[in-house]
């Protein structure tokens, strides 16, 4: 019996490769017995119908570098599909071990590190498994930098401060051109902005505030990320009027209550004129604030009390001396003397920078009571009380106010500016003379005997700073802030001493 042999079998055309039929179309069979493989023609090529995927041919691997992220580099690996073998299903484009599976070419690979050299290949997949690798070819990804290391701020003023810090370990494999220096204002708001190529910069020109520092890197392929937050306070100078409770004075025909205390960083104060240093706020730091009480008045007999202290931060103003009573006995000594008492009783003194000695009591008759010192506190004389000291004028506050008078002396004794009253009284008249609130003055004495005396004025804290900032009062303060010229002023006129004020 006759066995049919090749060019068919079964209705399939056969043969050797060279006997594939020539014009075929998509879907055309072919056994080709040199390779033992039943093929198909897919248009272009005649493909093994059950064979691994060919090997494609990578052609170039393309570094993506613009914007992209660090840690997040990007290449674009461009390939040919296989000529021989099975036809290709997928292809997954490789990038040292990182891959991507894609259907056409070119593949783009991601989250690759920047500045690290890459060998980058293809391979084909179907049904019936994946190609060997073919070629590779090298290549090395870039993208925006890391963020620097160690950003420190130092040195701060009451306008800026210096920036530093150190380059990223990895500039994501493309040369750093610049740095961007952001000022940060309660580490929400961009204040101030600076490009640099160097390490370093310095601000100026910023607000008073609590601020933090973050610095990012650029480099051909744009910026990357800002160092974490370095924080410092640019300086604010507080000015402060620190004035304590003013004194009472004595009894009867006594001496003149004493000024509280007069602490001052604005121009100069108090006795022998001294001067006071720049105060600097501490952000975030609660401040201590005390309004010291006048002195209680003083009966007949009696020394009228010293004022108590006002205290801000560490600034403590003294309170008042008070005035000596009717008898011959010397004043209090404090912020500001007393005055001595009838039939010459002596002054007492005021405390260094802070205030004035009181006047002496008159000896011989008639006698009178010494003023309480403010300025100098006048002696009394036969026939005359000593006035009070004057006060000393500040204007903290935006317009001119004179505070911390002394209390005139008994039986007719002017009172300071900002003292006890207009006059000391007269003759055989009775009657008080008060220091005013919150000026810390010292209050006048009776004119007559058994009579008591005034009580002192209390105290005042005055606080101005940049109006920039907006403190925390806690506790039991009692205070109005006003707005002027760029600057806040903040007067209290009542504390304890378990009060603070925070910036």
């Amino acid at each position: 019996m006759a066995f049919q042999q090749f060019p068919a079998k079964g209705g399939i055309p056969s043969g050797n490769t060279a006997a594939r039929p020539s014009g075929a179309a998509i879907g055309d069979t072919f056994y080709n017995g040199q390779l033992g493989l039943l093929e198909i023609f897919d248009g272009t090529n005649w493909t093994p119908c059950s064979a691994p995927s060919g090997i494609p041919v990578a052609t170039s691997a393309t570094n993506v570098g613009t914007n992209r992220a660090f840690g997040d580099g990007a290449v674009d690996v461009a390939f040919t599909a296989p000529t021989s073998g099975g036809t290709p299903t997928s292809y997954t484009a490789y990038v040292g071990t990182v891959f991507t599976v894609g259907a056409t070419s070119p593949i783009r690979v991601t989250t690759l590190t920047g500045g690290t050299s890459y060998n980058a290949y293809v391979v084909g997949v179907n049904s019936f498994g994946q190609s060997p690798a073919g070629n590779t070819i090298a290549v090395t990804p870039t993208t925006v930098p890391g963020a620097p290391a160690s950003a420190t701020a130092t040195n701060a003023t009451t306008t800026g401060f210096d920036a530093s810090w150190t380059a990223p370990s990895n500039n994501g494999g493309s040369a750093i051109t610049s740095y961007t220096a952001i000022a940060y204002l309660n580490n929400t708001t961009a204040s101030s902005t600076m490009t640099t190529s160097s390490t370093s910069v310095t601000f100026t020109g910023l607000g008073a505030g609590s601020y933090t520092l973050r610095v990012k890197a650029t480099n051909a392929n744009g910026t990357g990320a800002e160092t974490s937050a370095s924080a410092i306070n640019v300086l604010a100078q507080l000015t402060y009027l620190v004035i304590a409770g003013g004194g009472a004075a004595g009894g009867g025909a006594g001496g003149g209550g004493g000024a509280g205390g007069y602490r001052t960083n604005a121009g100069t104060s108090g006795r022998n004129s001294a001067s006071e240093s720049t105060f600097n706020i501490t952000f975030g730091s609660a401040y201590t604030l005390t309004i010291g009480a006048g002195g209680a008045s003083g009966g007949n007999g009696s020394n009228g009390a010293n004022g108590s202290n006002s205290v801000f931060s560490s600034i403590t103003s003294t309170g008042g001396g008070g005035g000596a009573h009717v008898s011959s006995s010397t004043g209090g000594s404090g912020g500001s003397g007393g005055g001595g008492g009838y039939n010459g009783g002596g002054a007492g003194s005021g405390t260094t920078a802070q205030g004035f000695d009181g006047g002496s009591g008159g000896a011989g008759a008639p006698t009178y009571g010494g003023g309480g010192g403010g300025g100098a506190g006048a002696n009394g004389t036969g026939g005359t009380s000593g006035a009070g000291g004057s006060g000393i004028s500040s204007s903290i506050t935006g317009s001119a106010v004179t505070r911390a008078g002394g209390g005139g002396g008994s039986s007719g004794g002017a009172g300071g500016a900002g003292g006890g009253g207009t006059a000391g009284g007269t003759t055989g008249a009775g009657g008080t003379r008060n220091g005013a609130v919150n000026t810390g003055s010292g209050s006048g004495s009776a004119a007559s005997d058994g009579s008591s005396s005034g009580v002192g004025g209390s105290g005042v804290v005055i606080l101005k700073y940049p109006d920039t900032l907006s403190p925390t009062f806690s506790g039991g303060v009692t205070q109005s802030t006003a707005t002027s010229g760029g600057f806040k002023v903040s007067t209290i006129t009542a504390a304890g001493t378990s009060d603070t004020v925070t910036f």
